[in-house]
């Protein structure tokens, strides 16, 4: 994306719903020029505000994106997904689909075993984790909590027709990054398909128990 307008809408996919003057911020531009070009976006049908007020002072604008503004960033292939999904489901029925899954599954995970190798560190492994689904265009990024856990944000689905025509590939996607940073534990607190406007994973460290000599 190359145009303010484009930087805008990636701005607001990322980090969402955001205020005026943090949109003029990211993209470099003044408060009056940024709120010019949500309010085109919005003229647009792709993006929305609610107006909130903080304190003393004038009510603020916090942007986000319509369900259009979301249509701008691509779900792979989606129609012809969908529809090699239900033919799978109609001749070989929910068990062969779930087969088909679990053979992604585990030729997904060789793959990322191999990019991960050498990555020993929780930090490092989720990191190279971060990297590899990013460039499978899930905008995925990572960071540090205040409790020493971490959190793993995937801000796009490039596949949500096909999980939402079978949820079976969520489940899938979660064991995965069970298996890849075991013995961490790995729990989706945030999930698009549930109306979020990301998908996030809380990663918590594994520590020996006290009780344990």
């Amino acid at each position: 994306m190359h145009t303010t307008s484009d930087q805008i809408l990636l701005q607001l996919k990322t980090r969402g719903p955001v205020q005026t003057k943090d949109v003029a911020a990211a993209v470099a531009v003044t408060r009056q020029a940024a709120r010019q070009h949500l309010e085109r976006l919005a003229a647009e049908g792709l993006v929305e505000h609610v107006t909130e007020r903080m304190g003393v002072g004038r009510p603020r604008r916090s942007w986000s994106l319509t369900a259009l503004g979301n249509q701008r960033f691509p779900d792979t292939h989606a129609q012809m997904t969908v529809e090699l999904i239900e033919a799978v489901r109609g001749e070989f029925g929910d068990e062969g689909l779930d087969r088909l899954i679990k053979r992604r599954e585990a030729a997904t995970e060789v793959g990322y075993r191999q990019a991960l190798e050498g990555a020993v560190a929780l930090e490092a492994r989720l990191d190279r984790l971060a990297q590899i689904r990013a460039a499978e265009g899930y905008m995925a990024e990572w960071s540090r909590r205040e409790d020493g856990a971490y959190l793993l944000i995937e801000n796009h689905c490039p596949i949500c027709a096909a999980a939402s025509a079978c949820q079976g590939f969520c489940r899938s996607e979660l064991a995965l990054f069970q298996m890849l940073l075991a013995p961490a534990k790995v729990e989706r607190t945030e999930h698009i398909l549930a109306g979020a406007r990301r998908c996030a994973y809380v990663v918590t460290p594994w520590t020996p128990s006290t009780s344990e000599p």
